[in-house]
């Protein structure tokens, strides 16, 4: 057909400037959808703090019973059970427990002895004693949000 003209191909130097401007538009919705859902938990809370962990004899006289997916020691002493966390209180860091019972936290250094107290570091208080409880059908409940005194215990 005589009258009919070819578009002409985009150069490339226009090509390579429309593939810029469209990686920017994309990298800037990308990075907005980003800072809009910032606010927003990641992680939401646990909706039930109170845990059941078993019947007494799961732990016996003179153990301390680790339970790492709580992040807590259930200990049995002469007075009775009672929990602690492992969670540091300086930032929220998992301490463990070394062959000699101290706590020792592995991201700032804080040291808290057997019973939680502060030894060595930056961790402001001593690690949190948590609330057990017996529930009706004789298992022991431990209130992962309560707090308690350093000298609580249940008796078994």
């Amino acid at each position: 057909m005589p009258g009919r003209l070819e578009p002409e191909p985009l150069p490339r130097r226009d090509f390579l400037g429309l593939s810029a401007i469209w990686s920017a538009i994309l990298a800037f919705v990308a990075a907005a959808l980003g800072a809009v859902r910032l606010p927003m938990p990641a992680v939401f809370p646990e909706s039930n703090s109170r845990v059941k962990l078993g019947h007494a004899e799961r732990f016996p006289r003179g153990s301390a019973t680790h339970l790492s997916d709580l992040r807590i020691w259930v200990y049995h002493d002469a007075a009775g059970l009672y929990a602690l966390s492992s969670v540091c209180t300086h930032l929220g860091c998992v301490a463990g427990r070394s062959k000699d019972g101290t706590f020792k936290c592995p991201c700032h250094g804080s040291v808290f002895d057997v019973a939680g107290k502060v030894v060595a570091g930056p961790a402001p208080k001593r690690l949190n004693p948590l609330e057990l409880s017996l529930a009706p059908d004789g298992q022991i409940v431990v209130d992962t949000r309560r707090f308690t005194g350093a000298e609580s215990r249940l008796k078994v």
